[in-house]
């Protein structure tokens, strides 16, 4: 029966009104016949709503006139009679052919390629990347090879650990797995020295193996042996090792920035303007040709792929375009205001920059006045762990 109905509703079904005094009698016929009627809305004791599928309604009207009663139609609903409604609008149907000709088409290409790289690490051109490779918006999805395009760009780059591709309808899933940056590592059995790879004051130093170079308070520059790979016995005499140990070092850190007396801010007004533009892949269509009625304005532009499932996407996208009203203010500095600005800025950075605050001993900052403006320098001092292996070459 649910099936019959669905079907009804595919060929076509008519709304009905039944008047008369046995319209019990006419459900239970219409049932013993096999007739599917559905939607009963008893309105009075002798009037019945219902609807039934086109292909029944002759055997309606039939087991009606048996049963005496009055039967009128109210509605008519369905593809058939859509088409019936719609016939002389020949370039709606014309247009609405092309579109699922152009639907059909598109299903073949890539439309849109959605990168994912793995606990937000950004890997940098790596979109222009896959592009060379061959896996870009546009392309036939007959001629992408993923082994071939993976292959490729694992060759070309070596920041990434793992690469997977994946066609779903017409969206391409990157999925990406960035390599660790690991320093060379020196066989246990080769011999090798420890050497800085800073510039600082030591702090600490503890030889495991091999000999100490330096000691607390010396300043070593990048490239300096910091631990020996050979150690010296009384009755062994010189012997190679493998050198382990910690190294501990003061490093510094020094951000500069010139602060002017006299700047230009720029402070957002709260206006807003807002055009859209139709993409048709690379071809684009201007729905607002005029200029921005702002002077001075910051540009935001977002693009909205269409799609019809969520991995079915078009070759159509909108283009958002905002613009906000920005006005430029004089501001005047006295030389302690740009100062104070600077090392705040300057702070900031360099506290974004060390990852344990706590690490951090000491701090110097350096001004130095200038025609017009001001130059500041904050340096902080790090304590940080110092030291690569370095294999001896005999």
């Amino acid at each position: 029966m649910i099936i019959k109905i669905l079907f009804s509703y595919i060929i076509g079904y008519l709304g009905l009104t039944i008047e008369g005094y046995y319209i019990e009698r006419f459900i239970n016929m219409c049932r013993n016949n096999g007739i599917a009627i559905w939607h009963l809305k008893r309105r009075k004791d002798v009037q019945l709503d219902f609807r039934v599928g086109i292909h029944d309604f002759k055997e309606v009207c039939k087991i009606a006139k048996k049963t005496r009663c009055k039967i009128k139609i109210k509605s008519k609903r369905g593809v058939p009679f859509l088409v019936h409604r719609y016939k002389k609008r020949k370039i709606f149907f014309v247009f609405l052919l092309i579109i699922i000709v152009l639907t059909i088409l598109s299903s073949n290409f890539v439309w849109n390629v959605d990168i994912k790289e793995e606990n937000g690490h950004e890997l940098e051109n790596i979109a222009e990347d896959i592009a060379e490779a061959g896996l870009k918006i546009g392309e036939w999805k007959g001629k992408i090879s993923t082994k071939e395009i993976i292959n490729k760009i694992r060759l070309q780059r070596k920041d990434i650990a793992w690469m997977g591709i994946e066609l779903k309808g017409t969206n391409a899933i990157v999925k990406l797995v960035k390599a660790d940056e690991k320093p060379e590592i020196i066989n246990e059995e080769e011999y090798c020295s420890i050497v800085s790879d800073k510039v600082g004051i030591i702090t600490k130093i503890n030889a495991q193996t091999g000999t100490a170079n330096v000691k607390v308070g010396d300043t070593v520059n990048i490239g300096e042996t910091l631990i020996n790979g050979w150690m010296e016995g009384k009755y062994t005499g010189i012997r190679y090792v493998h050198a382990k140990g910690e190294v501990q070092a003061k490093v510094w850190h020094t951000k500069y920035k010139n602060i002017p007396y006299q700047a230009t801010e720029r402070e957002e007004t709260g206006n807003t303007e807002e055009k859209y533009t139709i993409k048709f892949n690379n071809f684009k269509i201007n729905l607002s040709k005029r200029l921005s009625k702002f002077k001075i304005y910051d540009t935001i532009e977002t693009e909205n792929k269409m799609k019809l499932f969520s991995d079915f996407y078009l070759p159509i996208s909108i283009l958002k375009t905002t613009y906000k009203e920005v006005e430029e203010k004089q501001k005047n500095y006295q030389m302690e205001e740009a100062k104070q600005l600077g090392i705040e800025q300057l702070q900031e950075e360099l506290e974004e920059e060390i990852e344990n605050k706590e690490t951090i001993v000491g701090k110097n900052i350096n001004t130095y006045e200038k025609d017009g403006s001001i130059d500041v320098y904050v340096t902080y001092e790090v304590l940080e762990n110092m030291g690569t292996n370095e294999k001896i070459v005999f």
